[in-house]
């Protein structure tokens, strides 16, 4: 995941902590809906806590929590109640709390009294803001003691803070509450069997002076704008009904989990990206945000195509050792209004990945044939040659024909591929590998990047650079199969480490090159063994590493846990070489899997096996909802319907192969160039309706960019 180190884990938020997430905004509290001190809580926008506390005490007691709901990805409500003072259990009040996050938050509260009598009631509301960025407060390392005022107006309370030459501000409004020093409070008496209710909204103050105008309450009768946002989204992504009605709401989550995850490029509002994951990766992200749209294609394409055109925007141009930035290079990372100095890098953007880039023009292979124009796609062809630029200098230094990564200062990541934990790659026996490292899944991207420019060229008639990338692509896959293979193991090395020897750990990364297709048609039955046995299949997924493995904890972030989104790239990728056993397995593994968690899949879950644990066990810190978890889903059952879409060619390819106990399938609305398709499938049979003209319906599998040398001698055009 996106920004991990060795001193950058999040603690964790306390038992039943709920994460409400919109766009760039986010708010963790207890399960009882308060935010608390000694916990990683609060309300973040923009990167900035604006909230650091917000407890509710009636009578001068904490409300004992009784349930709380997630209603919708930005909405939940939470129930308790009221401890009696005289000890006895069962209390007559119960409090109900339904919030709701955009720019700040907005909070009904509603206390109900079940009792035959009065109930005297004093509700306090206890505020701070510390003003405090995601890092502070992720890593713990709170420093910057701010200048603080409060003002009490009408019905705000403004708090104003100031450090250095930064301005802060909050505004609370309370209808009818009273403004202390310490909050808000109101004094009220319901009467027997009645209910007494209120309503509060948070917001931002930009600069410390204004209150922002970006959260707006709905009036009377309307819905609110993050609803409104909701139904937008909905209505343009495809409508789906599967026969196995626990997939069905599984996929159903994940739209909506996609959907509130979409976040708006500050330059560029007419764009939308994919945020990484909440609770505090609500940013940009590479690597995060190219795969998350990339698997989210046959739902919204545009998500992919704003991706790719605000990374190209923001792609590197110089050489910074401190950001890691460098001509061509794709970024790791983007802060929106970190001040402390505590960001990867330093700055707000960080470029400390390996991936990202090889990715970057992989992803803008798939969106080329999905029906794009043809100017814009013709705008964004010289930012691709950039970053292929990057990739045969800056990413393979020392020209041996491998891509590497060594973090250029010490406040950069230690590992930056996909498993960036410190400690995540390592040999069999447990030692750690000394970079620079080349590991196996980013070969394999780069493999994807030569065939995808390749592919470009060729539709464009440029067979001369076809044929160069053509051969890059077939050199690199000769030197992957011939360096990263251990014979005497049967699978790939995870990496190369800085002496050019095989990290002969067994890891899930071998199972991500599959995808992409190099790895040697014979070698692919082997990996798929390995990948099943015991050792890497848990039962609920591959793990990240075997359980023979010196270094392997089924508790640990990359070294024995099972990351959804691995397993759909794997489960992807043994589909590509005929393996739909396995396959099947995986997925429908992970859709048992996200049955314990109300239909939504974790970034990651602790790696125990299924006879161990009859359910998955959490990882205490796993985001949730996380954009590549949210997209496995829909990465899983496209894959099992064979989905290849190249509008260019004119052709929609299908080739099912779901599960009997999935049932049968039918999507409406599907987006298809400038149309919306309906696909049925039944018995594994399929059948497409509304395809724009000139676009066939092809029943069987798609040739892949890496056959473009057989492709192109087939037509005859080479």
């Amino acid at each position: 995941m996106a920004g991990w180190n060795a001193d950058t884990a999040a603690g964790s938020p306390g038992p039943g902590s709920v994460t409400l997430v919109e766009g760039s905004s986010f708010c963790i509290s207890a399960a009882n809906g308060d935010i608390r001190t000694e916990y990683p809580h609060g309300v973040f926008v923009e990167d900035t806590r604006i909230l650091s506390c917000w407890r509710v005490l009636i009578n001068g007691a904490p409300l004992e929590p009784l349930g709380a709901k997630t209603k919708e990805p930005y909405r939940a409500v939470f129930v308790g109640r009221v401890p009696r003072p005289d000890g006895h259990a069962d209390s007559p009040l119960i409090v109900e709390r339904l919030r709701e996050v955009g720019a700040g938050i907005l909070e009904r509260i509603t206390v109900q009294n079940y009792s035959a009598a009065i109930a005297e009631c004093a509700l306090t509301l206890r505020v701070e803001a510390d003003f405090a960025d995601l890092f502070e407060v992720k890593e713990a390392r709170i420093q910057r003691r701010w200048k603080e005022s409060r003002k009490a107006q009408g019905d705000s309370l403004t708090i104003r803070a100031a450090w250095e030459h930064v301005r802060k501000g909050v505004v609370v409004t309370a209808e009818g509450a009273d403004i202390g020093p310490e909050g808000l409070a109101y004094h009220f008496a319901i009467p027997p069997h009645a209910q007494w209710s209120t309503t509060i909204s948070v917001v931002p103050a930009d600069g410390g002076t204004d209150s922002g105008a970006r959260f707006v309450r709905p009036n009377e009768g309307e819905i609110s704008p993050r609803d409104k946002r909701r139904q937008e989204w909905v209505a343009k992504i495809p409508v789906l009904n599967m026969g196995n009605p626990s997939i069905e709401r599984t996929l159903r989550r994940s739209y909506d989990d996609l959907g509130a995850l979409r976040i708006e490029d500050p330059d560029h509002p007419d764009r939308i990206v994919v945020a990484a994951g909440a609770p505090w990766f609500m940013a940009l992200f590479g690597r995060d945000s190219l795969w998350a749209s990339l698997m989210a294609l046959p739902v919204d394409p545009s998500l992919a195509f704003g991706t790719i055109q605000t990374l190209a925007d923001r792609q590197g141009r110089v050489v910074d050792e401190m950001s890691e930035e460098e001509p061509g290079k794709i970024l790791h990372e983007v802060r929106l209004d970190v001040s402390s100095g505590l960001a990867l890098g330093g700055k707000s953007a960080y470029f400390g990945s390996v991936d990202a880039t090889p990715l970057f023009v992989a992803l803008f292979g798939e969106i080329s044939r999905w029906g794009f124009a043809q100017e814009t796609i013709s705008d964004l062809l010289p930012h691709v040659d950039r970053a292929l630029d990057w990739i045969r200098h800056y990413g393979d230094k020392d020209g041996d024909g491998f891509v590497e990564y060594e973090r250029l200062n010490d406040r950069g990541l230690i590992n930056q591929g996909w498993k960036d934990s410190w400690d995540g790659i390592n040999f069999a026996d447990g030692r750690m590998a000394e970079p620079p490292i080349a590991l196996c899944e980013v070969q394999a991207y780069v493999y994807s990047a030569y065939m995808a420019r390749s592919w470009i060229a060729h539709d464009a008639g440029n067979m001369e650079l076809a044929g160069e990338y053509r051969k890059l692509g077939a050199q690199l896959k000769k030197q992957f199969n011939e360096r990263f293979w251990l014979p005497d193991r049967g699978y790939y090395a995870v990496a190369l480490d800085g002496n050019k020897q095989p990290v002969d750990a067994c890891a899930s990364n071998m199972g991500q090159c599959l995808l992409f297709g190099i790895v040697d048609a014979d070698k692919a039955p082997l990996v798929a063994d390995r990948l099943m046995s015991p050792e890497m299949f848990s039962g609920w997924g591959v793990r990240t590493l075997a359980s023979d493995m010196g270094a392997y904890n089924p508790a640990s972030y990359h070294n024995g846990s099972v990351w959804p989104h691995d397993n759909a790239i794997i489960a992807a990728g043994l589909l590509r070489y005929g393996l739909v056993e396995q396959a099947q397995r995986i997925s429908t593994a992970l859709f048992e899997a996200a049955e314990y968690s109300d239909g939504r899949l974790p970034e990651l879950f602790c790696g125990f096996s299924r006879e161990q644990f009859d359910e998955p066990i959490p990882y205490p810190t796993a985001c949730s909802p996380q954009a590549w978890a949210a997209t496995t889903p829909i990465q899983l059952v496209k894959s099992l319907m064979g989905y290849y879409a190249d509008v260019a060619r004119g052709g929609l390819w299908l080739d099912p192969v779901l599960p009997k106990s999935y049932g049968d399938l039918h999507i409406t609305n599907a987006p298809m160039a400038n149309a919306k398709i309906t696909i049925d499938i039944a018995d594994s049979v399929a059948s497409v309706q509304g395809l724009p003209e000139g676009m066939l319906f092809h029943h069987g599998i798609r040739p892949w960019a890496a056959d473009l040398a057989q492709q192109a001698k087939t037509n005859g055009k080479v």
